[in-house]
């Protein structure tokens, strides 16, 4: 069945889509790298800083996302900032995610710890998808994987990913220009 979203979403449109690596999975964690790719293919990446009360470190989770605890409490920027950011950048759009649940609870640790709250909607990227799309969703994402050589697990070279197989999905082709 394709969804409301996915018969609006054209090629020539594409989302903007959003990634977040966390300092692991479940209640205690955090975010550690926000990363979005726009509609016209601007990126943005940074680290974020941890909060004090934001203290859980899962080891395996780093050795997924390759980002030590060090990394982040040396380079990370503000939550404050980073909302802000967001918020100026992101404003009134649907950004999609793959990890809608997991992406949307640490943009709301990301927004509390600021004490704003998000001018944007996180919608599931798979509302963009149809029955079809999604069948062939991992194969087009591999292979995309492939193409763009992408040599870090990182959350903009994965929003780049995500979009990029969009494109690839809906297009068909390669360099995602419509086939005539």
């Amino acid at each position: 069945m394709v969804t409301a979203l996915a018969a609006s979403f054209t090629p020539t449109a594409l989302p903007a889509v959003l990634d977040i690596e966390a300092s692991g999975f479940g209640r205690d964690s955090y975010p550690i790298e926000i990363g979005y790719v726009l509609p016209d293919g601007g990126g943005y990446c940074t680290l974020v800083r941890p909060e004090a009360a934001w203290t859980h470190w899962d080891a395996e989770a780093q050795r997924l996302h390759g980002i030590s605890r060090d990394a982040v409490l040396l380079h990370g920027r503000p939550a404050l900032e980073i909302a802000r950011h967001l918020n100026q950048v992101l404003r009134g759009q649907t950004v999609y995610t793959d990890g809608w649940a997991n992406d949307y609870s640490w943009i709301g640790a990301l927004f509390d710890a600021a004490d704003l709250s998000p001018a944007f909607h996180i919608e599931n990227l798979r509302a963009l998808l149809s029955d079809s799309d999604a069948a062939c969703w991992h194969q087009i994402k591999d292979q995309v994987a492939r193409e763009l050589n992408l040599r870090r697990h990182r959350a903009s070279s994965d929003a780049r990913l995500l979009q990029m197989t969009l494109r690839r999905l809906r297009t068909g082709e390669p360099g995602g220009q419509r086939r005539e």
